[in-house]
C-alpha cells in the first residue's frame, strides 16, 4: 500500500503543478511515469496495468478529435465565428453571441478544440473593432465550459463518465441539456453585468472578410459527424461509433489522413492512459477505499445531499488536481453512493463548471488566454473574482435543475 500511495501522491502533485521539480516532465509524462512505477513497484502486474486502460474512453476521444480535425481543415470554426460576428449588431450582442456559439459547438465537439479554433478570429475582430479583449475571451472560455456540460462528447471528463457509468448519450443529454442552457444564459448575463461599462453601445464596425470554406470537405465531415451523433442517440457503443465516423471521414475526405492525424492531441491520450493505470493501482492497493471511508461521513445518506456535497467536493478537487484525474478517481467511489446515476451526472456538471473558477481550472481557459498573448493578460485574483461569480451561479442553477428533474422522475 505504501508504494501505491507514494506513486499516486507524486503523480497527482506533478499533474496539479504541471511539472515536477528537477525532472523534465509535464502532465502526460508524469501520468505515464506514474503508470510505469505502479508496475515497477509490483502494485500491478503488466497484465493488470494493460487491462486498467479504458480503451472505450480513448477510442471515443480519438474519434471525436479526428472529426474535429476535418471540420477545422474545412474552415468550419472560422466560418461559424465569422457568421456570429457578422450577425452581431453591437459589442453587447457580440458578447452573448460568442457565449452561445462556443457553448453550442462545445456541446457537440470537444470544448478545448472549439476554443483553439474560435479564439484567433475573435482576436481579430477585437482588434478591428477596437474592443476590450478580456470580456470576449472570457465569453469563449466560459461559454465553451458551460456548453460542454450538455453531452458526453462535450469534454474529456464527460467522456470518461460516459464509459465508466454506462449512462447512454441520449439519457445524459436529456438530463444535462437544461442545466447547460441555463448556465450559458447565466454566463452571458454575468459577463454582461460585470463588463457593461466597457461594452460600448455603438454599432459593431468591422470589415472582416468571409473565411475560405472547403464546402466539399465540410459536407463530408458534417455527414460523418451526423452519423456519429445518430449512432450515439441510437445507443451504439460510443467509442466504436466515434471511431467508425472518424475512419469513414478519413476514407472519403479526398486528402492524406496524416494532416488530420497530426491535429490529434496524442499527449492527452497518453495522459488518460497513464492516469487509468495509476488510479487502478491505488484501487488494487486499497488506498482508494480508505480515501472514500475518510470522506463518506460528510456525504450523508440521502441522494440529494450526496449530490450537493459531492458536487462541492468536485469543484474543490478539480482546482487541486484538475477535473480529469479527479473524475477517474471518483469512479472508485460513486458506485457506493445512494444513487450512482445522479452522482455521475452531478459530478459531470460540477467538475466541468468548476473549470470557470480559476485560470488553470480548465484547459479551455489556458488555450484562450495563451493564444491571446499580451491581450489575454488577466491577474489570477481578477479572474477568480469573475470566475467565482460565474461558477457559483451556474452551479446553483445547474444542480437545482438536476435535482428538480430527479424529483419529477425525469432522470
Amino acid at each position: 500500500m505504501t508504494a501505491a500511495l507514494v506513486v499516486f501522491a507524486l503523480t497527482y502533485v506533478a499533474v496539479a503543478a504541471g511539472r515536477f521539480p528537477l525532472l523534465s516532465v509535464d502532465r502526460p509524462a508524469a501520468a505515464l511515469l506514474g503508470a510505469v512505477l505502479m508496475v515497477a513497484a509490483r502494485v500491478l502486474t503488466p497484465a493488470q496495468a494493460g487491462a486498467a486502460v479504458n480503451g472505450d474512453t480513448l477510442g471515443l476521444l480519438l474519434g471525436m478529435m479526428i472529426l474535429t480535425a476535418y471540420l477545422g481543415e474545412a474552415g468550419f470554426f472560422r466560418w461559424a465565428s465569422w457568421r456570429v460576428i457578422r450577425a452581431a449588431g453591437t459589442p453587447r450582442t457580440l458578447l452573448w453571441g460568442l457565449v452561445f456559439t462556443a457553448g453550442g459547438l462545445s456541446a457537440l465537439l470537444v470544448n478545448d478544440t472549439v476554443c483553439l479554433m474560435m479564439t484567433p478570429l475573435v482576436l481579430r475582430i477585437i482588434d478591428d473593432a477596437e474592443l476590450p479583449p478580456i470580456p470576449y475571451l472570457l465569453a469563449v472560455a466560459f461559454g465553451s465550459n458551460a456548453g460542454s456540460v450538455a453531452t458526453l462528447t462535450g469534454n474529456p471528463q464527460n467522456m470518461i463518465i460516459g464509459t465508466l457509468s454506462g449512462i447512454s448519450y441520449a439519457r445524459f443529454a436529456a438530463a444535462l441539456v437544461a442545466p447547460a442552457a441555463a448556465s450559458l444564459v447565466l454566463v452571458a448575463a454575468i459577463l454582461h453585468a460585470i463588463f457593461r461599462r466597457h461594452l460600448p453601445r455603438r454599432a459593431l464596425a468591422t470589415a472582416l472578410p468571409e473565411p475560405e470554406l472547403d464546402r466539399r470537405l465540410l459536407a463530408k465531415a458534417l455527414a460523418a459527424l451526423g452519423i456519429a451523433l445518430g449512432g450515439f442517440l441510437l445507443g451504439f457503443a460510443l467509442s466504436w461509433t466515434s471511431l467508425f465516423a472518424g475512419a469513414l471521414c478519413m476514407a472519403v475526405a479526398g486528402r492524406a489522413p496524416r494532416e488530420a492525424l497530426q491535429r490529434v492531441d496524442w499527449p492527452l491520450l497518453v495522459f488518460f492512459a497513464g492516469l487509468f493505470v495509476v488510479v487502478a493501482g491505488v484501487g488494487e492497493a486499497g488506498v482508494a477505499g480508505r480515501m472514500y471511508d475518510a470522506v463518506a461521513p460528510a456525504l450523508g445518506r440521502t441522494a440529494e445531499r450526496q449530490a450537493l456535497v459531492f458536487g462541492a467536493f468536485s469543484v474543490a478537487a478539480s482546482q487541486v488536481v484538475s477535473n480529469v484525474p479527479f473524475v477517474i478517481l471518483a469512479g472508485h467511489w460513486i458506485p457506493r453512493l445512494a444513487d450512482p446515476r445522479l452522482l455521475w451526472l452531478a459530478t459531470a456538471l460540477s467538475a466541468t463548471l468548476a473549470g470557470n473558477l480559476t485560470v488553470v481550472g480548465s484547459v479551455a481557459n489556458i488555450i484562450v488566454l495563451e493564444l491571446a498573448g499580451s491581450r489575454g493578460r488577466i491577474g489570477f485574483w481578477r479572474f477568480f473574482r469573475i470566475g467565482a461569480a460565474v461558477t457559483a451561479a451556474t452551479l446553483v442553477a445547474g444542480l437545482g435543475l438536476l435535482l428538480l428533474e430527479r424529483r419529477l422522475g425525469l432522470l
